[in-house]
């Protein structure tokens, strides 16, 4: 394929600090013979200056537009209202977007007739590869966030993780152990605290159960759910089946059974949620109660680490960028696309909005948790 123009905006959701490629994945970008536009200031909060795009061969825009008028656009996040009018027919689209729970941002690029490929819905030989490295940073974070919210400062119960002698530890309950659970579940139990892990896979569990991840584990089935959320202090919902919407594993009123100042952290949320009282948050105001128990749903939690989450990030898209321009129907993208030419083609969206137009396509979706 000919050279092309890529586009590389600054990130206007709520504190997100990251950038979708580093120099170093912008050279290989510009080595390959593309042009690469980076918008001024775009990687300043993930360490990156503008210097450093500029050696790396990128031109520095100052406007989004002009960003935008680039045949690829390649971002983190989805776009927000504000990226709407951005939006034109010819342009491809490569960011997370998270359709399912995203009905406006559908119908705009429906609308719109951009090309859209979405990193959370890639697969390669049953993995995730794009969404996996926030994942594993979100499932870091959770066992963190966790921690901090369940003191009393932050408004929750004062119950430390660890316990302490004679005091027995938290209790914490991973709903789904693919990568983001399963970094929640290690992260939890390095703070000592007692982890069950729940999933619909057997074998999943059978493996974690035998290689220490969790303290215990538990099949995924309603009532054995409800039993082990009550007694929980901590719930970390990481439930997930990719491009759909998340299944609801946590219901309100295991929500209501949970005792005053008990934690929900659901990083399903980016997908809708798998915690039925969940909504989603931002960084500027990430919590909120409900039913005297402590939510957190924020929608970009990497946001927040953007020096090592654009890194990884980086090192995961920028091959698959350069395999999109070269031949955007070519091995390695399978599951990307999304949205093309006015019809949505991957079938889990379209399951979802089914009074879009859509095109008729093999089912890649697996379910991770």
């Amino acid at each position: 394929m000919s050279a092309r123009t890529v586009g590389i905006p600054t990130e206007v959701k709520d504190h997100e600090e990251r950038v979708a490629l580093t120099p170093a994945a912008v050279a290989s970008v510009v080595a390959r013979g593309h042009r690469v536009l980076v918008q001024s200031a775009a990687g300043i909060g993930a360490g990156f200056s503008d210097g450093d795009f500029k050696d790396a061969g990128a031109e520095l825009v100052g406007d989004a537009e002009d960003v935008w008028a680039a045949d690829v656009v390649v971002k983190v996040k989805e776009p927000q209202r504000s990226e709407y009018g951005l939006f034109r027919d010819g342009l491809t689209l490569f960011t997370y977007l998270h359709l399912a729970a995203e009905p406006e941002l559908t119908e705009a690029l429906v609308r719109t007739g951009v090309d859209a490929y979405a990193y959370e819905t890639l697969t390669d030989r049953g993995l995730l590869p794009l969404l996996a490295p926030m994942s594993e940073i979100a499932g870091r974070a959770a066992a963190i966030i966790g921690a901090n919210q369940l003191s009393a400062a932050s408004g929750g119960s004062g119950t430390l993780l660890g316990g302490a002698a004679g005091v027995p530890p938290a209790k914490v309950l991973v709903i789904g152990l693919g990568v983001a659970g399963t970094m929640a579940a290690r992260g939890a139990r390095g703070l000592d605290a007692h982890v069950t892990g729940i999933d619909v896979d057997l074998q999943r569990l059978y493996d974690h159960h035998l290689d220490g991840t969790v303290d215990a584990t538990q099949i995924s089935e309603a009532a054995l759910v409800a039993a082990h959320v009550r007694e929980a202090d901590l719930v970390v919902g990481a439930a997930l089946v990719p491009g759909a919407r998340a299944p609801t594993v946590v219901t309100e009123e295991m929500v209501a059974s949970m005792r005053p100042g008990a934690v929900v952290v659901d990083l399903a949320i980016d997908q809708g949620g798998c915690i039925e009282t969940a909504r989603p948050t931002t960084l500027s105001e990430p919590t909120y109660t409900a039913h005297g128990v402590l939510h957190y749903c924020v929608t970009n939690v990497p946001g927040q680490f953007p020096r090592t989450a654009s890194a990884a990030l980086s090192a995961a898209v920028g091959p698959r960028l350069l395999r999109l321009l070269d031949d955007p129907e070519g091995p390695g993208l399978t599951g990307a696309a999304n949205v093309l030419g006015g019809r949505i083609v991957h079938p889990a969206v379209a399951a979802t909005f089914p009074d879009l137009p859509h095109r008729d396509g093999p089912d890649t979706t697996t379910p991770e948790g």
